[in-house]
């Protein structure tokens, strides 16, 4: 048992390091978004080098990793209205992306005179159209160890990096003025034509609402109580807690937004209290999504002591044991505060997206 939660963790880690930043973006019905997000590692035996992500609106869309060699589309939209051959197309761009990122993970470690140990190159980038607006932004950033290491900065078409490793890159890019004008010319046109067909083509799982499960969770009768909320979308959510029918914010820990593998979403909101105040009043967690409310009370009825809730896996969704568990592999497997990171796919007729070497 113990070995299959260890094993369940870390698949499910792999979303978690990419996704741990995308989730401090808010939802907005008016505001769609297209981004990818691309992440090279060293030093991690069981952790693919090379893992890309594809989102839209912030949902899960595709996912290729080194180890599978395969991308895998997450929607039936998608080979509906994108046909068979889109994965495979994928499948053939990231491959290369893969052995790129490679060769990258070599460049940078010289260039922070490193020899060994995890490490982490990514790169974000993507899109977003206002509906309403009609304004549209790219992004394409990149990240080392969990620091920013250069970025293109758009509206003066030049990359920037506020890293001394970085600057040779920035020079042999901003030399090569080809480079950023493909990136203004593919943020405007190509990534947002693309972007609206995605929308289109999607628009039934985009605009889908799906509320909450929430538990409430304890290691033992005398740490804190987690107030678990999990399996939402979108990914608004309010989370607090009342003492006797009058809110409460005093020692509370509010977690960050985090993603489940089906696209939807957790967060989880920790409450400070003694044995003794639990006794003497009553304690509320009630959860806002969407216009409908969850409150719990913390009764020993409805605590789930987080032993149990290991022990009894099947018996529970998978966010709940990822909720638990989460940051303490985040902290044994990288130690590092993890970067977003994007790069931008397409498939069939889209324009191959043009990823440069460091070097």
């Amino acid at each position: 048992m113990h070995g299959l939660i260890v094993l369940t963790v870390i698949n499910y880690f792999i979303y978690f390091i990419l996704f741990y930043f995308i989730c401090i973006i808010k939802f907005f019905l008016a505001i769609h978004s297209w981004k990818a997000y691309y992440t090279g590692t060293t030093g991690l035996s069981q952790f693919p080098e090379f893992v890309a992500l594809n989102l839209i609106d912030d949902q899960l869309m595709g996912y290729f990793d080194s180890q599978t060699n395969r991308f895998k589309s997450q929607f039936k939209w998608m080979e509906d209205n994108l046909g068979k051959d889109y994965d495979d197309q994928q499948t053939n761009i990231l491959q290369g992306h893969a052995t790129t990122f490679k060769v990258d993970a070599t460049t940078l470690m010289k260039r922070f005179n490193q020899t060994q140990g995890v490490h982490t190159n990514q790169v974000m980038l993507g899109c977003e159209f206002d509906d309403q607006t009609g304004e549209t932004n790219g992004f394409n950033q990149h990240g080392y160890d969990g620091e920013d290491f250069l970025h293109l900065d758009l509206k003066e078409s030049r990359w920037i990096s506020p890293v001394q490793q970085g600057i040779i890159t920035v020079q042999k890019w901003n030399k090569d003025t080809g480079n950023t004008e493909y990136w203004k010319q593919y943020f405007s046109t190509v990534c947002i034509e693309w972007l609206k067909k995605y929308v289109q083509y999607g628009k039934s799982s985009l605009e889908k609402t799906v509320s909450p499960q929430v538990f409430l969770l304890q290691k033992s009768s005398s740490s804190s109580v987690s107030c678990h909320a999990t399996g939402f979308y979108p990914s608004e959510v309010k989370i607090s807690w009342m003492r006797n029918d009058e809110d409460h914010d005093e020692d509370v820990d509010l977690g960050e937004l985090l993603p489940n593998e089906d696209g939807t979403f957790q967060k989880t909101s920790e409450l400070k209290v003694t044995p003794e105040e639990l006794k003497k009043n009553e304690y509320s967690c009630v959860v806002e999504h969407q216009g409908k409310t969850i409150r719990k009370t913390l009764t020993d009825g409805k605590i789930l002591f987080m032993v149990r809730v290991i022990v009894l896996m099947s018996s529970f969704p998978i966010g709940i044991i990822v909720g638990v568990l989460v940051a303490i592999i985040l902290l044994i497997v990288i130690g590092v505060v993890v970067f977003k990171v994007y790069q931008k796919k397409k498939g069939e007729t889209e324009t191959q997206i043009l990823l440069s070497s460091l070097c």
